[in-house]
């Protein structure tokens, strides 16, 4: 009788989540916020932003079936998915307050978010500290803790926001870290509006790039700003010596959508950034489907250097048993073509074993990953441990890839052990 009981709360629990989730569509003048206004272009249509690519993947349920289904299946736990650990132990580091020079380190904190120290700058992606990845306590439970507790983070310089779901943009982290280090946060256009409601102020930067700035800055696609130090972007490499870290932040296309009550769906736009510094260019992903699979070359022909370091998701990307993508995340497979696409010579995956947003197993995504480098011949690209600091190497040309058409690499691919990976 007790079990039954508790099942019929357990379900109330449930009906009541989707009551409040529904609730955002029933009432949209609450929930369907203008996050931005401005001229129309090839991705805004002067109300909502959209892929030029095409949004029908990115539109329909991943998983397939309709919207509410998904939703109940998601929340229930009802398809069949294979199970996950409740806690995964994490030995979390201490990072040094500044790297010099031309080393690069990288700490892969959780999720998306990544600390990466090189030429006395810090910088931080998608900062994420909450225990859910959701609105009013609900959404997936952090099952990793942060791989660098948020006392010990060092001073950050620089944040870059990718879009605004919660497993993205987290403004209570964002504003302990205004509060405390006041950096320069860069982001895409709608977004500053939510990061600005948490009271981090709006930075008017000039033209040529702003070395003081503070606070958040929303920028298009394909639009640059310096930061960290010094005025001059076209002249940011030539900077004195012993004056301020500087880098160059370029925000650039990937194929993903926004929203943070369902209602206010592509109000905001989602990016992805390529980060020029002293001591070589980086890219961040943020959150991506593949799409036309035209942005990582775009993103390289923004970057000054080759990219020596990148940032790249490969989970989340599993909906439905032995799919191998999703139109909003590209999988491990896509993700080396990725990786291939951008030239990089280092890639961290990212975005897996944090918050269950899907239904592969825990350890799919970084085994899969490894499937496919070794059928494609590809280096460069090992999963990380969270908390890890690893010392990026120097950029070299990376190895080239072996089966460049998808039927060759699926062909690879159709091994019993892939086929055992849930």
């Amino acid at each position: 009788m007790v079990r039954r009981v508790l099942g019929w709360i357990g379900k109330g629990a449930v009906l009541l989540t989707i009551g409040v989730l529904l609730a955002a569509v029933v009432v949209p003048r609450f929930l369907d916020r203008r996050y931005y206004r401005g001229p129309e272009s090839g991705h805004y249509d002067g109300a909502r932003f959209f892929n030029p690519d095409g949004d029908g993947d990115t539109i329909r349920p991943p998983g397939g079936g309709g919207r509410g289904g998904f939703l109940w299946r998601q929340l229930t736990g009802s398809d069949d998915r294979p199970p996950w650990p409740d806690a995964v132990a994490v030995r979390a580091s201490r990072p040094a307050v500044r790297v010099a020079g031309d080393r690069m380190v990288a700490t892969w904190i959780g999720h998306a978010t990544v600390l990466i120290q090189t030429a006395g700058l810090n910088i931080l992606t998608d900062p994420v500290y909450a225990d859910r990845a959701g609105p009013f306590g609900f959404g997936p439970r952090r099952v990793a803790a942060p791989g660098i507790s948020f006392d010990d983070l060092p001073p950050i310089d620089l944040v870059v926001v990718s879009h605004n779901h919660y497993d993205h943009m987290d403004v209570a982290t964002l504003k302990r870290l205004w509060d405390r280090d006041h950096p320069a946060i860069v982001t895409s256009l709608g977004n500053d509006a939510v990061i600005r409601g948490a009271g981090i102020p709006a930075t008017r930067a000039p033209a040529d790039g702003c070395g003081d700035c503070r606070g958040v800055q929303a920028l298009d696609w394909r639009g640059r700003t310096a930061v960290g130090g010094g005025r001059a972007m076209a002249a940011w490499r030539a900077r004195p010596v012993g004056a301020a870290p500087i880098a160059r932040v370029s925000v650039v296309r990937n194929h993903h959508w926004g929203s943070r009550w369902f209602a206010d769906r592509n109000r905001a736009l989602w990016s992805a950034f390529v980060i020029d510094t002293p001591a070589g260019s980086i890219f961040f992903a943020g959150d991506t489907g593949l799409g036309d699979g035209r942005w990582p070359a775009e993103a390289r022909g923004q970057a000054t250097d080759p990219f020596r370091l990148a940032l790249i998701p490969i989970g989340a990307f599993r909906f439905a048993p032995g799919q191998m993508a999703s139109g909003n995340h590209i999988g491990p497979v896509q993700a080396a073509r990725v990786h291939a696409g951008l030239g990089a010579s280092t890639s961290l995956p990212i975005h897996w074993g944090t918050f269950r947003l899907s239904y592969e197993g825990y350890q799919t995504p970084p085994r899969l990953l490894a499937a496919t480098l070794a059928c494609t011949g590809q280096t460069g690209f090992p999963a990380w441990r969270i908390g890890r600091p690893v010392e990026v190497p120097p950029y070299r040309p990376p190895a080239p890839r072996r089966g460049r058409l998808d039927v060759q690499v699926a062909a690879c691919l159709d091994t019993p052990q892939v086929r055992a990976l849930r």
